[in-house]
């Protein structure tokens, strides 16, 4: 938590209608967010661009799930997109509303063996709070695709909101396919062995 703050703080048919496709399958919409994020492939554009590394490489099982789950990979956030007041120390939070996947508040990247960094995902995220003051309680959504919502159980040992106050999150893995699903927080074909020891979480 602390490290993550001190790291921000300086994110079916009918009749012969044809049927819909499935809320995983990729859609034009979902090939023009992976064209529009394509640049960040270069995690120096990222920097470039503003977005701050968090300090650990995030798994399911760090957060009380299903190690086979899969991972997530190296978050890099957009402070100014994702509205954050917290300071360091505090657990993160924010104002910002912002959902636009065109420009992601958040870039997942996957650390590599030679010391490189993938990118396979994008991420929007907004605060809880912030978010139902505007919209009374009505979590945001993608395509139909409803926002997960976190929040940490304080009667576990392990931290479900990996350091951020209550929040609503959506993945869309438009550049590297994921098993579970376009949507799913975590990837079983991503992982954190080649993230550095002391920043592995896992």
């Amino acid at each position: 938590m602390t490290m993550i703050a001190m790291a921000l703080g300086t994110a079916g048919m009918i009749g012969a209608a044809p049927a819909q496709p499935p809320r995983t399958q990729p859609d034009a919409s979902v090939h023009q967010i992976r064209l529009q994020t394509a640049r960040f492939q270069d995690v120096e554009v990222a920097l470039a661009e503003n977005y701050i590394p968090a300090p650990f490489c995030e798994t399911a099982e760090m957060m009380g799930r299903d190690p086979a789950e899969g991972g997530m990979g190296v978050h890099y956030f957009r402070p100014d997109l994702l509205g954050l007041t917290s300071q360091p120390g505090e657990r993160v939070d924010g104002v910002g509303t912002h959902t636009d996947f065109s420009q992601p508040a958040v870039l997942v990247y996957e650390p590599q063996a030679d010391g490189s960094l993938e990118l396979v995902a994008v991420e929007n995220l907004v605060f809880k709070s912030a978010w139902d003051a505007q919209h009374g309680g009505r979590r945001p959504s993608f395509r139909g695709r409803i926002y997960n919502e976190m929040a940490d159980d304080p009667s576990t040992p392990v931290d479900e909101a990996h350091g951020f106050a209550p929040h609503y999150d959506l993945h869309i893995w438009v550049h590297r396919a994921n098993p579970n699903g376009l949507y799913a927080q975590f990837n079983p074909d991503v992982t954190c062995d080649h993230a550095p020891s002391m920043d592995a979480h896992h």
